[in-house]
C-alpha cells in the first residue's frame, strides 16, 4: 500500500501537528445533533475562507480560529448581531481549532463530526495532507460546494412556478367543487328538471368528493406511508429508483444530473490524490439512486482486478456511451480527473437546459389543463341556467 493511500484509509492517526499556543478545551456539542443542518452554503463559504487564509500564509489552528471569531461576531460590533446558527458554528470551528492545535490532523478533527463533514469531504483533505497540497483540495472542495448549491438553486427555481401553479389550480377547483357548485346545483335539483349530462357528471364529482373527502385523505396518507415504509426497504428503494429512471423525461434528468455529480465527485478526489478504488467507494455515498450504487459496484469490482475504468462503465449500461469514450480518452492522456470534471461540466450545462425546456413546456399546460377543468366547471354551470332561460 502506497504512503498515499494508507493516509487516506487510516484518518484516524493524528499526524503531530503543534502549534505554540494552546486553545482552551471546547464543550463537546455533537451529540445533541445541534449542527446536523449546516447549510451547504454555509460550508462552501468557510471552506473557502479557510483555503484563502490558508493560501496567505496563515497557519492551520489561527485560521481556524480566525473563521470562529469572525462568525462569533463581537458585542461591541456596529454591525447586525450574529444569528444563533452562526454562533453554534463558531462552536464547532473552535472545537476542530482545538482538536488540531492537541495535535491531531484536520482530517482526523473533521472525522469526528460525521453529521457535517462527510467521508468525501474527510477523505479528501487526507489526501490533501498527505500531498502537502491542503490550500488546493479545499479551494477544489469549495467550488465543488457551491456548484451543487448553484445547480439545486436552479432546480428549485426552475420548479417553483409550475409547483405553485399547480397548487393554486388544485385550490381553485376544490373550492368550486367545495363550496360554489353544491349551492348552485341545489337550485338545478329544486327545479325538478332534466339536467344535461356535463352537469349530472359535476354534480356527481362534486358528490362524490364531498362525501368521501375525508375518506381519500386517509386512503392517500395510508398509501404515501405504505409506499414509503416499502422504499426503505433495500428490495423496495431498487424497485422504485429503477422505476425513477425509466420514466419518459424525468429519468433521463435524474440519470444526468447524478453523472454530473457523480462525476465531478470522481474528479476532486483523484485530483486530491485517493486512489481509483477508494474514490470509487468514497463517491458511491453522494449517489442518491441505489441502482446506479449498485453499478459503481461492478466498476470497482472490475478495476480491482485489472479491468479498465471506461470499459467498466460501458459495461455498467446505465452511463450514456459519452460517458465512457471520454473516460478513455482521459485515460489515454493521464488526465483522468479532468475527463471526468469535463463529463460532469457537460451534463450540468444539458441538465440546465432540459429543466428550462421542461418549464418553457409545462407552463403552458398547466394553464391549458387548469383551464379545461375550470371551463368545464362553468359550461357545466351555465349550461341548464342557458336552458332555462330559453324555456322561459
Amino acid at each position: 500500500m502506497t504512503q498515499l493511500e494508507y493516509s487516506v484509509l487510516d484518518i484516524t492517526e493524528p499526524t503531530e501537528i503543534r502549534p505554540s499556543e494552546k486553545l482552551d478545551p471546547v464543550p463537546d456539542q455533537h451529540a445533541d445533533g445541534m449542527f446536523s443542518r449546516v447549510r451547504t452554503t454555509d460550508l462552501a463559504r468557510l471552506v473557502r475562507q479557510l483555503a484563502m487564509l490558508l493560501r496567505s500564509g496563515m497557519p492551520l489552528v489561527p485560521a481556524l480560529s480566525a473563521i470562529a471569531e469572525q462568525l462569533e461576531g463581537t458585542p461591541e460590533s456596529p454591525v447586525a448581531n450574529t444569528t444563533a446558527k452562526e454562533r453554534r458554528l463558531a462552536q464547532i470551528i473552535t472545537r476542530l481549532a482545538y482538536d488540531v492545535d492537541a495535535g491531531g490532523s484536520l482530517s482526523f478533527a473533521l472525522s469526528k463530526n460525521p453529521d457535517i463533514f462527510s467521508p468525501l469531504f474527510v477523505s479528501m483533505v487526507a489526501a490533501g495532507e498527505a500531498g502537502g497540497t491542503v490550500e488546493e483540495t479545499l479551494l477544489r472542495l469549495a467550488d465543488m460546494l457551491e456548484k451543487k448549491v448553484r445547480l439545486t438553486a436552479k432546480i428549485r427555481a426552475a420548479m417553483a412556478y409550475p409547483v405553485m401553479m399547480v397548487i393554486v389550480a388544485v385550490a381553485v377547483v376544490a373550492f368550486l367543487l367545495s363550496f360554489v357548485v353544491p349551492d348552485i346545483t341545489k337550485v338545478f335539483i329544486e327545479l325538478n328538471r332534466a339536467l344535461p349530462w356535463p352537469t349530472r357528471l359535476l354534480i356527481g364529482i362534486s358528490h362524490f368528493a364531498g362525501t368521501y373527502f375525508i375518506l381519500l385523505l386517509i386512503l392517500t396518507i395510508a398509501g404515501l406511508f405504505m409506499l414509503r415504509k416499502k422504499c426503505k426497504t433495500a428490495r423496495g428503494r431498487l424497485a422504485f429508483d429503477r422505476f425513477k429512471l425509466r420514466l419518459p423525461v424525468l429519468g433521463k434528468l435524474l440519470l444526468k444530473i447524478e453523472t454530473a455529480r457523480l462525476s465531478r465527485t470522481l474528479s476532486a478526489l483523484l485530483a486530491s490524490g485517493v486512489s481509483i478504488l477508494n474514490a470509487i467507494e468514497i463517491a458511491k455515498g453522494v449517489v442518491a439512486n441505489t441502482v446506479l450504487a449498485s453499478a459503481l459496484d461492478s466498476v470497482k469490482d472490475s478495476v480491482s482486478k485489472g479491468g479498465n475504468v471506461a470499459e467498466a462503465v460501458k459495461q455498467t449500461r446505465l452511463f450514456p456511451p459519452i460517458v465512457s469514450h471520454i473516460i478513455a480518452t482521459g485515460q489515454l492522456s493521464g488526465e483522468l480527473e479532468t475527463g471526468l470534471a469535463n463529463v460532469a461540466d457537460m451534463y450540468d450545462g444539458e441538465v440546465e437546459n432540459t429543466l428550462k425546456t421542461a418549464v418553457s413546456l409545462l407552463e403552458p399546460a398547466v394553464l391549458l389543463i387548469m383551464g379545461l377543468v375550470i371551463g368545464f366547471i362553468v359550461f357545466a354551470i351555465m349550461l341548464p341556467i342557458l336552458e332555462i332561460n330559453q324555456a322561459l
